[in-house]
C-alpha cells in the first residue's frame, strides 16, 4: 500500500491561507460526515484528515500545488451521490469540496450551449435549459441532488443516454485543474475538430484521478414538442426483457427504456406511497418516446403499442408522473431493507441485455441474499442491488464473491464491462485488475503516472496507485 504524508498543522495553516479558515474543517463530526459517499458498506468507508471547500478555479489549483509539496493525497469530491466510493478518501489527507462553485456563468440559446461551474445541481441545468425551451440531455436518476462535476467526472449515464448518450456527449469543453495545479480548458464550443489528441473525453470519466473539473460548456438540444411514456406491464420476466431488442430493431428510437423487476416494483412503490398497476406481480418496462411532428409520435406510439402486445405484455399505460416517481425511487426505497447493500453496475451489449437479466437472476436464486434488478435496458446497463439477509461478515462476503464471479465473467463473455455509468471508484478496483486486458491497464496507469507523477489526486481510485 502506497504511503502518503499526514495532513500536518502546517498543511492546514497554508490551505486555510488559500480558502480562509472557515473554509478548512478538521472538528470530528465534519471528518465523520465525508468518510463515506452512498454505499453502504462499511468496509470501505475512510475518515479524511481535513475538508476544504474551494470557492474557485485558483484555489482548487494552489490546493493541488500545496498536495504535491507536502505529499498529501486529494479526493475530489461533489455531492457524494456515488455509490462506488468514488468519492471516498481511500488513503485520508484532504477531501476537496466543490459545492461552492456554484454559478451558471452563461447560457446562449443562439448556440445552444450552458457554461457552468462544477458545483451546480444537475435539476438546476435542466430546469433552466427548459424555461428557454431547449433540453440538457443528461439525466442520471440522482439530478436533483447530484452536481454536475461528479456527472462529467463519472460520465454518469441516466434514462436519456439510450438516444442522446452519456454525459460525455453533452459537453463541448472543460476547464480542468491538472494534478500538478496547472489550469488549462480542453476541448471548445466546435461541432468538428481533429487538432490533437481528444483531451476533453480523456479527462471526462476518469472519475477525478487525471483532473478536476471546475467548469463545462454544456451542449443544449432542442426540446421536442411532442413527447408521451409508456409503461408496458409483464407478469413474465422473459418477457418483459426481451422487449428490448425488438424495440430497437423497430427503428423507434426511443428516449428511455428502463425496466424494473417486481422486488423493484413493490419497495419502490412503497417507499413512495403509491400503488401502481400489477403491484403483486408485475415487471415494468418504461418506454419515452419525443418527436417534433405529431402524426410522427402517433405512429410510433402504435408500433410501440403492437410491439408491447406481441411480446406478452398484460398491460400497456400511458406512464404518469408516478411511475417516473416511483422509478427514480428505486435505489433509495431498499435503504429501510438492508443496512448492508450493495450496487452492481453492468453493461452488457443492447442485443444481450435479456439473456443477461434472465441469467443472473436465475444464478442469484443460489444465495441467501435479496436480489433487485432495474436496467437502462435501452443501452445495455443493468443493475442489482444486493441485500444482506440475516447472515455472517464473513457469509455474506463469501456469497457475494460467488455470485461477482460468476456474474462478471459472464458479462464479460457476452462482451461486455464491469461499469456503464457509476464508475470503479475503490469499490471495483481489485476486479478492475482482473478482468481489464493488462495491456490496456498498463496504458491507462502510464497516463495516471505522467499525469500525476506523486499520484496525490484521488488515489486508489480505478486502479492501485504505483508503489
Amino acid at each position: 500500500m502506497r504511503q502518503y504524508n499526514p495532513v500536518t498543522p502546517e498543511v492546514v495553516t497554508a490551505l486555510q491561507a488559500v480558502v480562509g479558515e472557515k473554509y478548512v474543517k478538521t472538528d470530528a463530526e465534519t471528518l465523520d460526515k465525508y468518510k463515506l459517499d452512498e454505499n453502504l458498506d462499511p468496509t470501505f468507508w475512510r475518515l479524511p484528515e481535513v475538508v476544504v471547500s474551494a470557492g474557485s478555479t485558483e484555489e482548487v489549483a494552489k490546493i493541488m500545488q500545496i498536495a504535491n509539496q507536502y505529499g498529501v493525497p486529494v479526493t475530489p469530491r461533489s455531492a457524494g451521490t456515488s455509490v462506488s466510493c468514488g468519492a471516498i478518501p481511500t488513503y485520508h489527507g484532504i477531501v476537496l469540496l466543490l459545492e461552492r462553485m456554484n454559478r451558471i456563468l452563461e447560457i446562449n440559446e443562439e448556440g445552444m450551449y450552458m457554461v457552468v461551474e462544477a458545483g451546480v445541481r444537475t435539476i438546476d441545468i435542466q430546469n433552466l435549459a427548459h424555461e428557454k425551451g431547449l433540453m440538457y440531455a443528461g439525466d442520471p436518476c440522482s439530478s436533483d441532488s447530484c452536481l454536475i462535476g461528479g456527472n462529467l467526472a463519472t460520465n454518469a449515464g441516466g434514462n436519456k443516454a439510450v438516444r442522446y448518450g452519456t454525459t460525455r456527449h453533452q459537453v463541448y469543453s472543460v476547464e480542468v485543474v491538472l494534478p500538478n495545479g496547472k489550469v488549462t480548458t480542453l476541448g471548445a464550443t466546435l461541432k468538428k475538430c481533429s487538432t490533437g489528441f481528444c483531451l476533453d473525453q480523456l479527462i471526462i470519466g476518469s472519475e477525478g484521478t487525471l483532473g478536476i473539473i471546475t467548469k463545462a460548456t454544456l451542449k443544449l438540444v432542442p426540446l421536442a414538442p411532442y413527447k408521451l411514456d409508456v409503461l408496458a406491464v409483464f407478469t413474465d420476466l422473459a418477457k418483459a426483457t426481451a422487449l428490448v431488442p425488438k424495440l430497437v430493431k423497430a427503428g423507434l428510437n426511443p428516449t428511455s427504456v428502463e425496466f424494473m423487476d417486481n422486488n423493484f416494483v413493490r419497495s419502490a412503490s412503497d417507499y413512495s406511497d403509491l400503488k401502481l398497476p400489477h403491484y403483486e406481480d408485475g415487471c415494468y418496462d418504461i418506454v419515452s418516446i419525443e418527436t417534433f411532428n405529431e402524426d410522427e409520435l402517433d405512429d410510433k406510439m402504435e408500433k410501440l403499442s403492437a410491439i408491447c402486445e406481441e411480446c406478452g405484455a398484460t398491460d400497456v399505460l400511458e406512464a404518469d408522473d408516478r411511475v417516473w416517481q416511483v422509478r427514480r425511487n428505486c435505489l433509495e426505497s431498499t435503504r429501510s431493507l438492508s443496512e448492508v447493500q450493495t450496487s452492481e453496475d453492468l453493461v452488457v451489449p443492447v442485443t444481450k441485455i435479456a439473456d443477461c437479466i434472465q441469467a443472473l437472476v436465475k444464478e442469484s436464486k443460489q444465495y441467501d441474499f435479496r436480489v433487485f434488478c432495474l436496467a437502462h435496458a435501452g443501452d445495455g446497463n443493468l443493475h442489482f442491488q444486493i441485500l444482506r439477509c440475516d447472515m455472517s461478515d464473513a457469509e455474506w462476503e463469501r456469497q457475494l464473491e460467488g455470485f461477482r464471479h460468476t456474474a462478471y465473467r459472464y458479462v464479460y463473455d457476452l462482451g461486455g464491462r464491469l461499469s456503464g455509468e457509476h464508475g470503479i471508484g475503490m469499490k471495483r478496483v481489485c476486479y478492475m485488475e482482473e478482468y481489464t486486458d493488462p495491456v490496456e491497464l498498463e496504458l491507462m496507469k502510464t497516463i495516471k503516472g505522467a499525469m500525476d507523477p506523486n499520484w496525490v489526486l484521488n488515489p486508489g481510485k480505478v486502479f492501485h496507485p504505483a508503489e
